[in-house]
């Protein structure tokens, strides 16, 4: 989208708002991050009183991210951060590509509709706190963007790049004082630059064009560190970069051709920076003769700038929080594509002597699929030869990657391309595929980045691959050992809902069962093995068969049986359970329990109440070397019409929440649920439990219902 798009039909009350909160709360800067409407972003759409290229790393910040842009939105409220030091202790992934010290305020925009947060920053020498002024100036500054995104007569569109919004402020004309202050910088013998904020010259006098080796034409308008050669190294960038985030002065020493040494010095404010030149004591004087310049052939190769290196930081602290393999594609294809200005992505690996195809972005699904199991070796793709030797490939546009691979199919559209080898360790973990639409050449320095960045997706490729490999078998085998099928029992309705945990948890060792004894009696179990990973789940299965074997005895005794098959298996794990007996003919229920949580009881409907069973626990199973243990045996009476609830910690726990307020909950809401049908009301047990306990364990329910 271009930048014309965000302003709408307002964009000179959205240019004065965003300058009017500059002023109002002290700010160095305030920039409006929007909500993409097609994907989970925030998207830098404008900036006031800071260069848009500065800030060029944080474009682009996933919602889900850890850090507090992102929190202020997802939590709907103010998010400070007023030391480096409060941002590494809060946010350590964000802190690692924001080296800076200034302090940062992030207010969400929520009118008529969540449009995304105003980021503010000042520098260090704001104290830590806000005071309660400032709070009410951001509060109202937030609201006066809201006001303005909710009023706009069209939908507002996200520019490719932030719009630079210039710092209006009162003064006097420069015309007035310029001729005077112009004779009086070109007397002096020290060299001064006057930049703007985006780090454009806007003035030079005679002694520093003498000293850069550049005319006052070819320096006016142009960034010094592009334009002079002995100044093309990050660190002048850098320099640069902590004047403007810091307002603070800044001065170093840089060595220009042929090894004079100078002393320079900026001063920075709210309008753009001041720097001044001039030789380190024992050089010559600005009055000798120019310095030689180099030609372009002698000009040192191009180096990765400062901006690249803590983009790279910033990119490398998102790839850090990725689990799985769609978590790295996701971040990939939602950070990285933009910040190198490329519209697709396929990321490729080797299987089993093929390419498997195992994401992508900005691609036609059939032209991928077209790709997507070739052979390791073949001649249709660079992807083979780039996983082979290991090398990186870059095409400007489609005539080159015509001549290397005269027999690749160029039906995918793009027109440059860059082929970035996975590589872990001599390990070819797969390739990474960026594309362009239009002709794009691959300079040194983002050839550089390119290289780099590869190593880092490659780190969190491999790590993803082996966690869904052991997830899968994990989660194949506990699913393996659930029951498929429950077994029909005359008089008795079941409904059974097994719930993984959430992103980021290995599998664990959950698990339910139905037994049936006859026409009139069946036994119900549900359990909780120890810990999240494929022990649990194997212990489960064991479980499950040690119950199996001993059904239909009295419930303690089924419990004592499996409780001395695990102490002889000599497991380090424990396991909860619950075993329940059910006698329809005598209508009443016999019940043991190892630790388990106990079950919850609904009468009759539709007057029927529900409460928890007092039920007398024992010793959770596999816990110790006695055994003999004790599993007590209630019986209940269980009149028609009934329903028990039998389910795990998952369904009920959540930390800072009384255990006892969550069972009372989930009573309540069986109350509501009435004579319901059974799928209905545990599908609506589990969507009320998800957002409330955040979904961090398994969850098992067994509901059983007497006819």
């Amino acid at each position: 989208m271009s930048a014309d798009g965000l302003a709408g039909g307002g964009e000179l009350s959205l240019e004065q708002a965003l300058s009017a909160t500059v002023q109002r709360t002290g700010a160095l800067a305030a920039g409006v991050y929007l909500l993409s409407p097609d994907q989970p972003m925030l998207c830098l759409a404008a900036v006031c009183g800071m260069p848009v290229r500065t800030v060029a790393p944080w474009w682009r910040v996933a919602v889900s991210a850890a850090g507090p842009l992102s929190e202020s939105v997802r939590e709907d409220h103010l998010v400070w951060v007023g030391r480096q030091e409060d941002m590494a202790r809060l946010y350590p992934n964000a802190a690692a590509g924001l080296p800076y010290q200034f302090a940062l305020a992030f207010a969400p925009l929520h009118g008529a509709r969540r449009w995304g947060a105003l980021a503010l920053v000042w520098p260090k020498s704001h104290p830590p706190s806000l005071t309660g002024r400032e709070r009410g100036a951001v509060l109202a500054s937030a609201s006066g963007v809201t006001r303005i995104l909710d009023e706009a007569s069209g939908l507002w569109d996200i520019p490719d790049e932030p719009k630079a919004v210039p710092l209006l402020r009162p003064g006097a004309d420069p015309a007035q004082t310029g001729l005077a202050a112009d004779d009086l910088l070109r007397r002096l013998p020290v060299g001064a630059v006057g930049m703007d904020l985006q780090g454009r010259v806007t003035y030079v006098n005679d002694a520093a064009t003498r000293m850069l080796g550049r005319s006052a034409d070819s320096l006016m308008g142009s960034l010094p560190w592009q334009t002079v050669p002995w100044l093309d190294s990050p660190v002048h960038e850098d320099r640069y970069r902590t004047a403007v985030l810091s307002r603070e002065p800044v001065a170093y020493t840089a060595t220009g051709p042929p090894g004079r040494r100078y002393d320079i010095r900026l001063y920075p404010d709210d309008s753009g920076i001041s720097a001044f030149i001039s030789p380190s004591p024992g050089e010559q004087s600005a009055d000798a003769p120019p310095p030689r310049v180099a030609s372009s052939s002698e000009d040192p190769a191009e180096t990765v700038g400062t901006g690249r290196i803590h983009q790279l930081m910033h990119l490398s602290a998102a790839l850090s929080q990725t689990v799985t393999v769609s978590d790295v594609i996701a971040t990939v294809a939602d950070q990285i594509l933009p910040a190198f200005g490329a519209q697709g992505l396929v990321v490729s690996a080797a299987d089993a002597g093929r390419l498997r195809v195992i994401g992508h972005r900005g691609h036609d699904p059939r032209a991928v699929a077209r790709l997507d199991g070739l052979p390791i070796d073949t001649e249709l793709s660079p992807v083979a030869r780039v996983l082979a030797g290991g090398t990186p490939a870059f095409y400007a546009d489609s005539g080159e990657l015509a001549r290397a691979h005269p027999r690749a199919p160029l039906h995918t559209g793009k027109q440059a391309w860059a082929f970035l080898p996975l590589v872990v360790s001599q390990r070819r973990v797969g390739c990474c595929v960026l594309s362009y639409d239009h002709p794009h050449p691959f300079d040194a320095g983002d050839r550089a980045v390119l290289v780099s960045l590869a190593g880092l997706i490659a780190q969190a490729m491999d790590r993803a691959l082996l966690y869904d490999a052991k997830h899968d078998l994990a989660h194949g085998l506990q699913q393996a050992l659930l029951p498929v099928t429950l077994p029909r029992v005359p008089q008795l309705a079941v409904a059974a809902r097994y719930l993984p945990a959430a992103h980021g948890i290995d599998v664990g060792g959950d698990f339910y069962d139905l037994i049936r004894l006859g026409d009139s009696a069946a036994a119900a179990v549900i359990g909780d093995v120890q810990g999240h990973n494929i022990n649990a789940a194997a212990l489960m299965g064991q479980v499950r068969t040690a119950v199996h074997a001993t059904a239909g005895s009295r419930p303690g005794d089924v419990l004592a049986r499996t409780n001395r098959v695990l102490i002889d298996l000599e497991t380090d794990l424990f396991v909860s359970c619950l075993y329940v007996h059910l006698d329809l003919a005598e209508r009443r229920l016999q019940l043991a329990s190892a630790g388990h949580l106990p079950p919850l009881l609904r009468g009759p409907a539709p007057t029927g109440r529900t409460a928890p069973l007092a039920v007398d626990p024992g010793p959770l199973l596999g816990i110790g070397p006695c055994t003999e243990a004790d599993y007590p045996v209630t019986t209940v009476a269980l009149p028609a019409g009934s329903l028990l609830a039998l389910y795990t910690d998952g369904l009920v726990e959540s930390p800072g929440t009384d255990i006892t307020e969550s069972l009372a909950d989930l009573a309540h809401q069986l109350d509501r649920a009435g004579g319901r049908p059974l799928d209905l009301i545990a599908d609506t047990l589990l969507r009320q439990a998800a957002p409330r306990h955040g979904h961090t364990d398994d969850i098992a329910l067994f509901l059983l219902r007497s006819r």
